[in-house]
This record gives C-alpha cells, structure tokens and sequence, in this order.
C-alpha cells in the first residue's frame, strides 16, 4: 500500500483558495489522472476519474474502494482508493512562495498515479472578496475581471504531482 498526495500549484493573480467547485473533499468532483501499472510499467492510454462518491466493493472482503481497474497489458488489477479530509485550498500566499498545496490523498494498490488532469469545476475568491464559480481549467488557464475589486485576475501556470506520503 502507498498514499500519494495530490499537490497542485499555480500562479494567481488577485485571487485565493483556489479547489475544488465543492471543496477538496467534495464527493462528486471527479479526478483526472493517468495510472501506471506497478506490475509492468505501462501507463493508461486514458485518463482515470476517481470520483469519492462512487464506490466498488472488493472482490475478496467487505472494504470498499473507488476504483478497480485492470491493467491492459499485464491483466493485473489495482485499486484506487480516496482519502479524504487532507486537502486544503490553494492560496495567494502558497502560490507566491511557489510551494504545492494539497488536494488529495489516494491509497493505491497496483498502481501509481501520474499526470494529473485540471478539470471539472472550481471555484476561488479574489482578494476584494468577490467568489468566482464554475472556474474551467482544462485549458490550463483562467482570467476575468473583478468588477467589484476593479481588477483583473487570472490563473496560469498550473502544475500538479503525487507525493508519496506515509
């Protein structure tokens, strides 16, 4: 068993806490990602979504978990299985000091996370306090303007990488 924590990073302009539409541990936001067999090594052709309120039981026993893939090339399988209550916003400050902020931990068995995709919806607050809503980052930026704070603000430069934690 390895925890990965999923980190993200970005620079913002005239904006905080950055997540998740419905928070970090919002049940129905799903998450992107590619997966790596630990058996052989090949990597997913299609990004997996593990989403936490989807849930499969496994096979031998009457724990759950989010996900139960099969590897396409070894035939093994691996499992995905989300940790919520880690996750935290990303702010003005985190993003600054060019450090990742966390946003989720999986407990993976058979495989390895890699290549995380920024998608779904988000949400963040500019610094005047106006709250920006349904945020799309699957193109990898974001800029609007604050009328309230009579400023532009904007996302860029997202990066994202699994830790692996204990």
């Amino acid at each position: 068993m390895v925890n990965y924590l999923l980190m993200i990073a970005a620079e913002l302009e005239n904006l905080t806490n950055l997540e998740p539409q419905g928070g970090c541990d919002d049940p129905n936001f799903s998450y992107l990602f590619k997966v790596k067999c630990g058996r052989c090594g090949e990597v997913s052709q299609k990004e997996t979504s593990v989403t936490l309120s989807e849930t499969v039981a496994l096979p031998a026993g009457k724990a759950t978990t989010n996900l139960i893939q099969k590897c396409k090339f070894c035939g093994r399988d691996g499992t995905v299985t989300m940790i919520p209550g880690r996750g935290k916003p990303l702010t003005q400050e985190v993003s600054e000091s060019g450090k990742h902020s966390p946003l989720m931990l999986f407990d993976c068995r058979g495989y390895e996370p890699i290549e995380y995709v920024f998608s779904g919806d988000w949400k963040a607050e500019s610094i005047a306090g106006t709250k920006f809503h349904s945020i799309d980052l699957s193109g990898g930026e974001y800029a609007e303007y604050d009328e309230k704070g009579e400023c532009p603000v904007m996302i860029s430069n997202l990066r994202s990488t699994f830790d692996v934690v204990k």
